[in-house]
This record gives C-alpha cells, structure tokens and sequence, in this order.
C-alpha cells in the first residue's frame, strides 16, 4: 500500500511476487524508452547513449532464428545483431537453472497481456481464463510449436527476419512507424483483445520464443516443488496459475507452459509455508514432516 493525494492505494495484489512486478515495470519501459529513442535517432534527436540500440538488437528470439545462417553462412539474419546472440545465450543459462523467466519476468509483451488481463478478471471473475475447452486448449498450446518451425524455416530459407510482419512484440513497439505490417497490428490487437478473456493467449499459443524455452521446464535445475504432506488441496495454486497449470496434483511441475512466474508458490498464493516452492528440493523441514508422518 502506497500513501497518494492522501489516499491509500493497493500495487499489487496481497502477498504478490511484488518484486517480480517491479522488474515487469522496468523492463516494459526500458524496452518503450530504446523503441521511442530508436525513432528520435533517425531525425536527429534522442538520447545519445542510445541512440544505436533497436528492437532487434535487444530481443533474444533473433538469435534463434539467425542460428542457421549463422551455422552455415558465418552471418547474422539481416537486421539481427550480435547483441541478440548474446542475450540468446543468457535467456538460455537462465532458463536452464530457473526456468522460462524472461517469459514471466521480462518480456513486455507477456506483462502487457497480464495487464490487459486484470480487467479480464475483474469483468469475468471465475470465468475468466477458463472459457476455451479443456480438451481444445490443450491441443492448441501446441500450435506455437507449430510457428517455431515455420519462423525458423522461412528466415532460413529466405534469409530475412520474415516474422517481423507478424510479430505482436514488434508492432507493439513500433506501432506509429511505417515499419509495422498491417498484419502486425491486427495480431496485436487480437492478442490484446484475447486477454480480456484469457490470460497470456500469446504466451498460450502462439509464441515461438516461449515455445523454446518452455522445454527447459523438463530439465530446469530450480523448479516448482509442491509437498504433498502439508499441501492443504484447496486449489489455490493451480486457481491463480496464468497459464492454467495443474499445480496441486504434481509434486513438480514440469509444464512446457510453465513461466516461472512464482504465483503459485508459497510466498505468493499458498497458504501454507514450505509447500510450494521454487527449488532443488523439498525443504528439509518439511522433508522431516513427511517423514515422521509415514513412520506412524
């Protein structure tokens, strides 16, 4: 709570991740800040110091993509930069050891739609993030699989950034260019549209870079552990999940889909201490709880 025109003033929500939002917020507007700068450089104004930073040099999905012609050719993709490389590298190391974090932590995209999603839920209430079918939805979180080969595909094959026509990330930042498509906008649109009904639709279905490290939810060093012993099964976890993950019927969580938000954890949404947690291991506390429980 914050003290405003002498008014109190929630942030965020009681026992939120809150310094996750705080990262959310600083990254979404440096990203603005470069997007605005980049602009101003090319009639002469802007921050000097920033002056030659771009979109694609910041976004690490442009060393994927870049990776063939790279391989092969010794070349970046034409408009990717090295920068782009590296912060591929980093995303990856990060990812292996904590998950997806550049998806629930960093990207502005995903935090927009979060965002756009609070109203989503104030309107719907226990509706909201549940109107697609269960067995419709988990078909279609497969579909970004899908774009992930055709993006990496086509910029081999043509050896442009081709995804950037259709790319939601792109257009956000871009939209009062002309270098923004048509197409782009209106995928823009429609994601923001989708988040009043359900959150991170993107992120759900779509996005090739969350599809990549998604699969470091499989062999992730720190991971979310749930113990079973103390876990009260009131659903509270799995309720306040974005990306709709069973969370209270797996001791860990292994989702493709997984952000590493952390909103299921302990020090968020459960309320018991020590039973969701995002580590290597079961806390040795509740560890002895569970063991002395099964030697009665």
């Amino acid at each position: 709570m914050i003290t405003l025109f002498g008014k109190r003033i929630r942030l965020f929500r009681p026992k939120s991740i809150w310094i996750r939002k705080v990262v959310q917020w600083g990254f979404f507007v440096l990203i603005a800040l470069i997007a605005v700068n980049h602009t101003l450089a090319e009639s002469g104004g802007g921050i000097p110091l920033l002056a030659s930073a771009s979109l694609h040099a910041v976004c690490p999905f442009g060393g994927v993509v870049t990776i063939y012609q790279f391989a092969t050719v010794g070349t970046f993709v034409q408009k990717i930069h090295q920068s782009s490389f590296v912060l591929m590298i980093i995303s990856f190391l990060l990812a292996i050891l904590f998950g997806p974090v550049f998806c629930g932590w960093v990207c502005p995209l995903g935090t927009i739609q979060e965002w756009v999603s609070n109203f989503g839920r104030k309107l719907f209430r226990r509706r909201f993030n549940h109107f697609v079918p269960v067995k419709l939805d988990k078909v279609l979180r497969y579909l970004r699989y899908g774009v992930l080969a055709w993006v990496i595909y086509m910029t081999a094959v043509t050896g442009t950034l081709i995804f950037a026509e259709y790319d939601p990330y792109f257009a956000l930042f871009n939209f009062w260019t002309s270098e923004v498509s048509i197409i782009g906008l209106v995928i823009l649109g429609v994601t923001l549209g989708l988040s009043l009904f359900v959150e991170r639709p993107w992120c759900k279905y779509a996005c090739p870079y969350g599809a990549v490290l998604g699969i470091t939810n499989l062999f992730r060093v720190f991971g979310i552990r749930r113990n079973e012993n103390t876990c009260k099964a009131d659903g509270a976890c799995s309720i306040m999940c974005p990306m709709n993950i069973p969370v209270d019927n797996k001791t860990v969580v292994r989702d493709h889909q997984c952000i590493s938000c952390l909103e299921c954890t302990s020090e968020a949404v459960c309320p018991v201490a020590k039973t969701v947690q995002f580590s290597t291991r079961v806390a040795p506390q509740a560890a002895a709880r569970s063991a002395a429980g099964g030697s009665k």
